[in-house]
C-alpha cells in the first residue's frame, strides 16, 4: 500500500485518518471504538498536540468525566513536539492494529525521492555517481513490498569488499541471493566471516527470520533455524518468537540475543543463544534475578561480561538501570553505581574502552534526543560526566556503533525531524570527537533502527551497515573502508557537523573534573622494547602468582561448598524428624482434647444428677418428718382410748366390745 512507505507527516494523516480522527480533533466513534479507553485517550491526546500543539485550554467541568478525561490525557504531554507525538502516535497505532495500514485507502501524498549519495558529474547520455573510483549508474527506484526499494545495474556496481578502493566513503553493496525483507530495530553481528542478521521491526509487525551474509562471496542465505524445545527430546522443534529491540553479541563459535520488544513479553529478559552448526536457538537459563524484559538497550561485551544499560519496558517505562550477566556462570547481577547515572534512555550506544570504562552516548526519551557522553569505570562502578574535545555530537536516537582498537564509530541516527547524515568517530583516549564522512539525502545511512558490525577483510578494516527507517523501511547494504592508519592514529578529518541538521539540544553538563580525561586515557606512545620484554615477563609472572592463588582459593570454596551441603543434608534430615515429632505431637494434643471435652460433657451430666439428688434427699426428709408426726399422732390416740376404758369401769360404763 501506499501509506507503508508515506514519510512524515503524511504517513501521521494517514494513521490519523485510519484512527478516526478528522480535522480538528473530531473523532469517528465507529473508527476509535476499535481500541481499548486508555489507547483512545492516548491516541486522542497525541493527535491533539501533534496537530494544535501543548495543551492551553481550561479543564472541563467536573461533569463531563470523558472531557475531563480526553484533557487529562491531552494535558499530560506538556510541551512534547509535535514530530514527537506523530511518531509516537504512528508507533501506538502500528503494536494495536499491525495491519492498518494494508487498510488504507490510496493516500496522495508526494512520492519519495532518494537523493544520491554522491553527487554525479554531468556527462552527455550517461550520469555516472562516482563513490570510489568505480562508476555507477544512477539507481533506479522499484517497488518491493509495498515501498520503494534502491536498485543498481548489476554489470556496472562493484563486487565484492576488495574492489572498495575509497576511504572514509560509504559505498552501496553488489549482493547476490534473495535480500531480506526491509526492517529496522533488528540484530546484527559478525562470527565466521557472516554478518547474520535477527529479527526486526517492518510496518509494525515484529521479525523472527535469521539471514545470514558472505562477507567473502556477498551472498545472502535464509537460515532455516528451529528452537531447541525444553524437554529431554532433543528432537521437539518450535520456532522463535518474533522479537525487535535486541541486542546480537557474539560468544566464541555462537553468538547471544539479549532481550527485545515482543508481542508477549515475559516479565524478565530472555537470553537466547544460537549455534550456526546445528542451526538452532536454544533458551538459555540464566540465575540470579533477572532484570525486567525490555527493548532499546545496548548490550557490551566487557571480558567474560555482559552489561546491558537502559531501554524501555513493556509499559513504555524508560530505564537507566545496570546490570552484568556473568557469561561463565550465568548470572545476572544488579549493580548500585556511584555517582550520577544517564537519565532513562533507549536506542541510544554503548562501547567499552580498554576492559574497564563503559561509554554510553545518546538515546531518546519520549519527547527529546540527546548528545551527551557519560562515562561509568567498571572497577571503581563510578559514573562520570567527562569533557569532551573536537566538535559537538548532534543530538540523536536509535544510531549504531562500533569499535575498531580505540577508535567509536556512531552512524546514523534521528533527531525528531530528520536522520542524521554524518559519520563521527570518537577517539576514546583522548575523547575527540571528529567527523569520518557526511552522506547527502535521505539514504539509509541517515536511519533509526540500523546495525553497524565491523569485519576485517585483506588487512583492511570495513564498516558494514544494513536496515534502518527513514520514512521507508531498507535492506540496503552499505560499507565504509577505513584509512590502515586509523587505527593507531586519528587522522581522520575534523569537519563541521551540517548546519541543516536540527538541533533539540539538551544543555550539555560539563563537569569540573578536568583530570577525568586523564584518568580515562590510555597512555598510547611508543614503549622501549627491553622496557616492554621485561614488562611483559613481570606480568606474566604476576599473572601466574595469581592464577596459582585463586586456584588455590577455588580449592578451598569447593571444599567449603561441600561442607555446606553436607550440613545443610543433615539439617534437611533433622528437620524432617523434627516435623514428624511435631505431627506426632500434635495428633496427641488433638486426641487429648477431644478427651478432655467428654470429661467436661460428663461432668456437666454428673452436676446434674447431683442436683436432682439433693431435691430427691429433701422430699426423703419431708417425707420422713410426715411419717414420724403421723405416728405420733396414732400413738398419742392409742394412748388416750386406753386411758378412756379404765374411767369407764370406774363409773361403770362397759368397754366397748369390738376393742375386746
Amino acid at each position: 500500500m501506499a501509506s507503508s512507505g508515506l514519510a512524515y507527516p503524511d504517513r501521521f494523516y494517514a494513521a490519523a485518518a485510519y484512527a478516526g480522527f478528522g480535522p480538528g480533533g473530531a473523532t469517528s466513534s465507529a473508527a476509535i471504538s476499535r481500541f481499548q479507553n486508555d489507547v483512545a485517550l492516548l491516541l486522542y491526546g497525541l493527535h491533539q498536540q501533534a496537530t494544535v500543539g501543548p495543551c492551553n485550554v481550561p479543564k472541563p467541568r467536573a461533569w463531563n468525566p470523558v472531557e475531563q478525561s480526553k484533557w487529562t490525557s491531552w494535558h499530560g504531554l506538556g510541551s512534547m513536539p509535535s514530530a514527537e507525538a506523530m511518531r509516537l502516535f504512528v508507533k501506538i497505532l502500528e503494536e494495536e492494529d499491525p495491519g492498518w495500514y494494508s487498510r488504507v485507502p490510496e493516500f496522495n501524498s508526494e512520492p519519495v525521492v532518494d537523493i544520491q549519495m554522491h553527487k554525479p558529474k554531468e556527462e552527455p547520455q550517461v550520469v555516472p555517481a562516482s563513490t570510489n573510483g568505480t562508476l555507477f549508474s544512477e539507481p533506479k527506484i522499484v517497488s518491493e513490498n509495498g515501498s520503494s526499494v534502491e536498485t543498481q545495474d548489476k554489470d556496472v556496481i562493484l563486487e565484492g569488499l576488495s574492489t572498495v578502493s575509497s576511504h572514509d566513503e560509504w559505498t552501496p553493496l553488489s549482493i547476490s541471493g534473495h535480500r531480506p525483507k526491509p526492517r529496522y530495530e533488528h540484530g546484527a553481528t559478525v562470527l565466521q566471516d557472516k554478518m547474520y542478521i535477527f529479527g526486526g521491526n517492518h510496518n509494525g509487525r515484529y521479525l523472527s527470520d535469521l539471514q545470514a551474509l558472505d562477507l567473502k562471496s556477498l551472498t545472502w542465505s535464509k537460515i532455516d533455524a528451529k528452537l531447541q524445545a525444553e524437554s529431554s527430546d532433543s528432537a521437539k522443534t518450535s520456532q522463535i518468537a518474533p522479537c525487535a529491540g535486541h541486542s546480537l553479541i557474539t560468544w566464541g563459535n555462537k553468538f547471544f540475543s539479549i532481550a527485545g520488544h515482543t508481542k508477549d513479553p515475559s516479565e524478565g529478559i530472555t537470553v537466547k543463544e544460537f549455534d550456526p552448526h546445528t542451526c538452532t536457538w536454544s533458551i538459555v537459563r540464566t540465575y540470579g534475578k533477572s532484570p525486567v524484559s525490555r527493548g532499546g538497550q545496548t548490550v557490551t561485551l566487557v571480558g567474560t561480561t555482559l552489561v546491558l544499560f537502559g531501554g524501555e519496558d513493556a509499559k513504555r517505562c524508560l530505564l537507566n538501570d545496570l546490570h552484568i550477566l556473568d557469561l561463565e556462570t550465568m548470572t545476572w547481577d544488579d549493580v548500585d553505581a556511584i555517582g550520577t547515572p544517564p537519565s532513562p534512555r533507549s536506542d541510544h550506544a554503548a562501547a567499552c574502552h580498554a576492559d574497564r570504562y563503559l561509554l554510553i552516548f545518546g538515546g531518546g526519551s519520549h519527547a527529546t534526543c540527546f548528545n551527551d557522553l557519560h562515562v561509568l569505570d567498571l572497577q571503581t562502578m563510578e559514573w562520570s560526566r567527562p569533557k569532551q574535545q573536537g566538535l559537538t555530537p548532534s543530538p540523536r536516537a536509535g544510531h549504531a556503533g562500533a569499535t575498531i582498537g580505540e577508535n567509536w564509530y556512531i552512524v546514523g541516527g534521528g533527531n525528531n525531524k530528520s536522520g542524521v547524515s554524518e559519520t563521527l568517530v570518537l577517539n576514546m583516549s583522548t575523547l575527540t570527537w571528529s567527523v569520518v564522512s557526511t552522506v547527502e539525502g535521505r539514504v539509509p545511512l541517515a536511519s533509526e533502527g540500523m546495525t553497524l558490525v565491523h569485519s576485517n577483510y585483506n588487512g583492511y578494516d570495513y564498516l558494514i551497515s544494513f536496515g534502518g527507517y527513514n520514512g521507508r523501511y531498507s535492506n540496503e547494504v552499505y560499507t565504509l573502508k577505513l584509512n590502515l592508519k586509523s587505527d593507531s592514529k586519528s587522522t581522520v578529518k575534523e569537519e563541521t557537523v551540517s548546519d541543516t541538521t536540527s538541533r533539540v539540544v539538551e544543555p550539555e553538563v560539563e563537569t569540573s573534573q578536568d583530570g577525568k580525561i586523564r584518568e580515562i586515557a590510555m597512555d598510547s606512545a611508543d614503549s622501549d622494547k627491553n622496557n616492554s620484554d621485561e614488562a611483559s615477563e613481570q606480568l606474566l609472572a604476576a599473572l601466574k602468582a595469581e592464577k596459582e592463588e585463586l586456584e588455590a582459593l577455588l580449592n578451598r570454596e569447593q571444599l567449603q561448598t561441600v561442607q555446606l551441603k553436607e550440613e545443610i543434608s543433615h539439617a534437611e534430615n533433622r528437620n524432617l524428624e523434627l516435623t514428624k515429632e511435631l505431627q506426632a505431637v500434635r495428633g496427641q494434643l488433638a486426641a487429648e482434647q477431644s478427651r478432655c471435652f467428654k470429661l467436661e460433657v460428663d461432668v456437666a451430666e454428673l452436676r446434674q444428677k447431683l442436683q436432682s439428688m439433693d431435691a430427691l434427699e429433701k422430699e426423703v426428709e419431708l417425707l420422713r418428718r410426715q411419717r414420724a408426726a403421723s405416728e405420733q399422732a396414732a400413738l398419742d390416740a392409742k394412748q388416750r382410748q386406753s386411758s378412756g376404758g379404765m374411767w369407764g369401769w370406774l363409773v361403770g360404763t362397759p368397754p366397748d366390745k369390738s376393742e375386746s
